[in-house]
């Protein structure tokens, strides 16, 4: 029995066994960025309560850092639904919806669709949830003009990050879904209420004006940037998208997500999530051991990044050509 253990055991495939020393999260390191990313955040809104009333110009420059804090609280909230920030479920979940409401979202809801994403990132015939709506070209050519314009209309730039991220995160996340539980319906409803209740205590504090005028530019920044970061972890260029037949886990995950490559600072605020490749390929191991995975191991250094002059060519990429393999903008058919 020990001996067919170890031949199993070996016959891992290499990036299986180089990932699993990276699946371990530290307590320190996860406390250690729960402190320092929620704290500040906490402190910069007490800091705009102050400044309203000498310069608003000033307490939109603290929001711009304010936003940068509330997507690193975002990263804690995602790692804890995966389950690679702390060990304990049970602690993974109480951080997880503290988080949640802090980044306006259902911890339930919003992990339950992210885990559909990451099961079917990439598969042609499992397109719709928790991802971009993406058409191949010939199920573009086959809408209706009116078809044709919501689509062009969604995919918009001015939509997709000027409006989109405020409707999803102030609108959209407070709705339930056709074939959830009743149980997972009252979470929903149950997380809506402490942020409302949330909302009116602060307003009590500081008055419903100023709380406008400092939670919307934060939420703004911070949600249009996230949903910037994760459109293009998805919709590049030679991106990977294919059928179920061929759908691969390791292909698609290292060749049908990102690698962003970007300045330190940012990567910090955002967690690492730049090296979405590697997250991709193991949810398990917690944002601060993704870039040292990365420069560790080589076989995650093959993959081309992705960076801020590149990426910007991703706002102009609109469907999948199936002939070419790659993304195409409208006016490449």
């Amino acid at each position: 029995m020990e001996n067919s253990s170890k031949i199993k055991e070996n016959s891992r495939p290499e990036w299986v066994e180089i990932i699993s020393r990276y699946n371990k999260p530290d307590p320190l390191k996860s406390w250690w960025q729960v402190i320092n990313s929620v704290g500040p955040y906490i402190l910069l809104w007490i800091v705009m309560v102050k400044t309203i009333a000498v310069s608003y110009w000033l307490t939109l420059l603290l929001a711009v850092f304010a936003a940068g804090f509330m997507v690193r609280i975002f990263i804690i909230f995602h790692d804890c639904g995966h389950g690679s920030f702390f060990k304990s479920k049970l602690l993974s979940k109480i951080i997880g919806i503290i988080t949640g409401l802090l980044v306006f979202t259902p911890y339930n809801k919003w992990h339950h669709e992210h885990l559909i994403h990451h099961q079917t990132v990439g598969n042609l015939d499992k397109r719709g949830i928790g991802d971009v709506k993406t058409l191949t070209v010939n199920e573009y050519l086959n809408l209706t003009k009116w078809q044709r314009f919501w689509y062009r209309f969604y995919r918009n730039p001015f939509f997709l990050f000027g409006v989109a991220p405020l409707l999803i995160f102030i609108i959209l996340q407070r709705f339930t879904k056709k074939g959830m539980t009743i149980r997972e319906k009252l979470y929903v409803h149950l997380s809506t209420l402490a942020i409302i209740l949330c909302i009116m205590l602060l307003m009590l504090w500081i008055g419903w004006k100023t709380f406008i005028l400092i939670q919307l530019p934060i939420l703004y920044i911070a949600t249009a940037h996230g949903v910037w970061l994760f459109y293009i972890q998805h919709q590049f260029r030679y991106v990977v998208w294919t059928d179920s037949v061929n759908w691969d886990y390791k292909t698609t995950a290292l060749k049908g997500s990102s690698m962003f490559k970007l300045p330190p600072v940012l990567n910090w605020f955002t967690g690492n999530i730049g090296y979405h490749h590697i997250h991709h390929l193991s949810p398990l191991i917690p944002n601060y051991n993704l870039k040292r995975c990365h420069k560790e191991n080589m076989i995650f250094q093959e993959v081309k990044p992705l960076t801020f002059v590149s990426a910007f060519e991703s706002l102009f990429l609109r469907l999948w050509d199936e002939n070419q393999q790659m993304m195409v903008g409208f006016n490449e058919i």
